[in-house]
C-alpha cells in the first residue's frame, strides 16, 4: 500500500497536517496508536482545562456574595467533573474524526513503526502486520511524562496527570513534585477543589519560562489560599504518603495523601529508531528540523513536541502547516518561533510571548519596562472583585515590542493581540494607536504602551 504522505501521531500537528495535505491532494495515511487529538485533546490541554473551569465556577459560586448575588453553595461532584470532561473529550475526538472522513484521509489506529528509509527516499512503515510506503513521511508522535530516577518511585506510589483526569475522587491532600505549567495548574485545581496542596520544586521559582516577577505574583497568591510551597527542594525519596526532601543540607518529610509526578516531558522516538542508524540526526531535546520543519534525511519531516522546539499545541499546528505547504511546494514563510505565547491556565491565568525580563537582563539588553496593574481597566474591576494583576511590556530604546507579560484573567485571550505585534515587529507607539474596544480588559495593553515616552 503506496501512499504520497504517512504521518505518524494523531494529535494537533498530525490531524493538522493530514487534513491539509489531503484537501490539498495528497493521498494521506494518519496512524494514530491510540486516539484522534493526542495527548492535547485526550489528556492534556483539553481535559485539564474542562476540570480548571469546573473548579473555576466551583469558587465563582462561593464568592456569589461579592456580586450581589445570593446563593448557597453546597457541593461539588468531583465524579460529575470528570464525566463532563470526557463529555467534552468525546465530542472534540468525533470532531476530528469527522473532519479526517470529509478531507479524504485514511485513519489507522494501529501502533506504527518505521523500518527502513529506502534507496529512492522512500520510506517504509508497519503496522498491524500491514507494510506501507509513502513518499513522504512526516513524524508527530509527541512527547511523553518524564518518571525521574528518584528512589522509591520503582514502587509506584504515584500519580501522573493521565490518572488525575480521571479520577472521580479527590485526595485529603497531595504533594506535586514539580511546578511547571501541568503542575501548577493541577495544584490550582486541587486547591480550587478544597484538597490540602503542597508543591515541590528544585528551581527557586515556579513556571520556569515565564516571567519570574508574575510568576513570584502568582505564587504569592496561592500561598494566601493554602499552596505551600517548597522551593529550591531536592526531593530526595519518594513514598506512599509523601517525598523526602532536602534542603540546604537538611532533609525533612513532607507529607500528603497522594503524590503526583510533574517533572517534565520528552520526545516519544520509539517508532523511528531504525532511522537514527540512516542518518537521522537528533538535537537539544528532539528530532532536529530546518525552517521548513525538514529532518537530516530527504522527504522527512517531523513537527510538534517531537521537534523539542516548543512542546506546545499551538506550534505544533504551525509547524504541521508550514511542513505540509513545503511538501506541496507552496510558496510559504518559514516557520517562526519569534512569538511563542505560553499560558498557565490558572487562577488567575498568567500568559507570556516574547523575551521576558530575566533573558534580557542575563543577555545584558538594553530594555525599558512598562508595567500597570490590571486595575487600570474598568471592565477587569467590573469582573474581578477585589483580584489583582499586571501587565508588563518590555521595549528597546526605540519602542519596539520585546515582550508582553500578563497575569490576570483573561490574560489567555488578551495575549493574541501581544503575538502579533511581536510577530510583525511593531513598536509601542503603533500598537497604542488601534483603536481597542472599550470596555474590555484588552485595553489594559493599550493603556501600559501609551506609558511609553514619545519624544515629538
Amino acid at each position: 500500500m503506496t501512499y504520497d504522505l504517512i504521518i505518524i501521531g494523531g494529535g494537533p500537528a498530525g490531524y493538522t497536517a493530514a487534513e491539509r495535505a489531503a484537501r490539498g491532494g495528497l493521498d494521506t495515511l494518519l496512524i494514530e496508536e491510540r486516539a484522534l487529538g493526542g495527548v492535547c485533546l485526550n489528556e492534556g490541554c483539553i481535559p485539564t482545562k474542562t476540570l480548571l473551569y469546573s473548579a473555576k465556577v466551583w469558587q465563582t459560586v462561593q464568592s456569589a456574595a461579592k456580586y450581589g448575588v445570593t446563593c448557597t453553595p453546597e457541593q461539588i461532584d468531583p465524579a460529575k467533573v470528570i464525566s463532563r470532561k470526557n463529555k467534552v473529550v468525546r465530542k472534540l475526538v468525533a470532531g476530528i474524526r469527522a473532519r479526517m472522513k470529509e478531507a479524504g484521509v485514511t485513519v489507522l489506529t494501529e501502533h506504527a513503526t518505521v523500518t527502513a528509509h529506502n534507496s529512492d527516499d522512500t520510506y517504509t512503515v508497519t503496522a498491524a502486520a500491514e507494510t506501507y510506503t509513502a513518499k513522504h513521511l512526516l513524524l508527530c508522535t509527541g512527547s511523553e511524562t518524564v518518571i525521574p530516577p528518584i528512589p522509591g518511585v520503582e514502587e509506584g506510589h504515584y500519580i501522573t496527570h493521565r490518572e488525575a483526569l480521571d479520577s472521580k475522587e479527590l485526595p485529603a491532600s497531595i504533594v506535586i513534585i514539580g511546578g511547571g505549567v501541568i503542575g501548577m495548574e493541577f495544584a490550582a485545581y486541587y486547591n480550587e477543589m478544597g484538597v490540602t496542596v503542597s508543591v515541590v520544586e528544585m528551581l527557586p521559582e515556579i513556571i520556569n519560562g515565564m516571567d519570574s516577577e508574575l510568576a513570584a505574583l502568582l505564587r504569592e497568591e496561592y500561598a494566601k489560599r493554602g499552596i505551600k510551597f517548597y522551593l529550591q527542594h531536592k526531593v530526595t525519596h519518594l513514598y506512599a504518603d509523601g517525598v523526602e526532601v532536602e534542603y540546604e543540607g537538611k532533609t525533612f518529610k513532607v507529607e500528603g495523601e497522594q503524590v503526583m509526578l510533574s517533572v517534565g516531558r520528552r520526545p516519544v522516538t520509539s517508532s523511528f529508531e531504525a532511522l537514527l542508524s540512516q542518518g537521522l540526526e537528533l538535537e537539544r531535546r528532539g528530532v532536529k528540523t530546518d525552517e521548513y520543519l525538514r529532518t537530516s534525511l530527504p522527504n522527512l519531516y517531523a513537527a510538534g513536541d517531537v521537534n523539542g522546539h516548543s512542546l506546545l499545541a499551538h506550534t505544533a499546528v504551525r509547524e504541521a502547516e508550514v511542513a505540509v505547504d513545503h511538501i506541496l511546494g507552496r510558496k510559504i514563510n518559514p516557520m517562526s518561533y519569534r512569538a511563542i505565547p505560553g499560558v498557565v491556565y490558572t487562577h488567575p491565568e498568567i500568559a507570556g510571548v516574547g523575551f521576558t525580563e530575566d533573558a534580557l537582563r542575563s543577555g545584558d539588553k538594553v530594555y525599558m519596562k512598562l508595567m500597570l496593574p490590571m486595575s487600570y481597566s474598568g471592565r477587569f474591576v467590573a469582573e474581578n472583585e477585589m483580584a489583582s494583576g499586571f501587565c508588563k511590556v518590555l521595549v528597546n530604546p526605540e519602542g519596539k515590542i520585546l515582550g508582553v507579560h500578563m497575569l490576570g484573567n483573561p490574560c489567555s485571550e488578551l495575549i493574541v493581540t501581544a503575538v502579533l505585534a511581536i510577530e510583525r515587529g511593531m513598536t509601542a507607539h503603533e500598537l497604542s494607536e488601534i483603536i481597542f474596544p472599550h470596555p474590555s480588559v484588552a485595553e489594559i495593553l493599550k493603556e501600559t504602551l501609551e506609558t511609553f515616552p514619545r519624544t515629538n
